[in-house]
């Protein structure tokens, strides 16, 4: 599985190599960011005057099946099925936390979720969701809206972070301190609020939901002692 991994990721970074201006485009990859509930690790950045394109790969084999808003997505291979984590609010959260360490407004920036594995899409996806082709779909943003000193600056300060001492497992650990949170949410960070069901069998019952609705639709039952 890790050699399967590494395998995908470096025909990922091959390709971006390839395919993308290197005077016009600079790619980062693997870096793990720090922010208020713990760390965030993203596979790849490209820093641009069109932007920060931020990509989450996934290396999968099998039939793929998912929707936009949905929490998770399915893998159905050799007759079994297995669910994940909706990679687009995966990636919602990179980019958040991205955006705070840089300082730089979240408008700017642009995600991506590339599988790179044998696999087939059997649900329509959105345009940032692909097998291939992400030297094209990255070109065709042309609409500046950071300055060149501002995407070396971007540059200089992710190639810093990792040079820190931040490893891999605290990044995990990280992780379960998140998700262990009463307060946070596992999905995207962002705080959890209590809300009251408006319809439906649990009509008028508390629940904890997040406060980015309706980016994040992550939901937890209220318990009392």
């Amino acid at each position: 599985m890790w050699l399967k991994g590494f395998i995908g990721e470096m025909i990922l970074r091959l390709g971006m190599w390839l395919f993308l201006d290197k005077k016009r485009y600079r790619c980062i990859h693997n870096v793990i960011v720090p922010a208020s509930d713990g760390t965030t690790q993203i596979d790849h950045v490209v820093i641009s005057v069109y932007g920060v394109f931020v990509i989450e790969t996934k290396n999968m084999m099998g039939w793929i099946f998912g929707k936009e808003r949905d929490d998770q997505w399915c893998q159905s291979i050799f007759g079994k099925k297995f669910h994940f984590q909706n990679p687009l609010r995966q990636n919602y959260r990179h980019t958040r936390c991205l955006a705070e360490f840089l300082d730089i407004p979240h408008e700017m920036f642009h995600s991506i979720v590339i599988f790179v594995g044998d696999c087939e899409f059997k649900t329509q996806m959105p345009m940032n969701v692909m097998r291939g082709g992400l030297g094209s779909y990255i070109r065709q943003f042309q609409q500046p809206c950071i300055a060149p000193a501002t995407v070396k600056a971007i540059e200089e300060k992710l190639l810093a972070l990792k040079k820190t001492s931040v490893t891999l497992s605290a990044h995990v650990q990280s992780l379960h301190e998140r998700h262990r949170s009463p307060s946070s949410c596992p999905k995207c960070g962002e705080p959890l609020v209590t809300r009251t069901a408006k319809r439906g069998a649990n009509a008028g019952n508390e629940f904890m939901g997040c406060s980015s609705y309706p980016k994040c639709r992550y939901t937890r039952h209220l318990e009392y002692a």
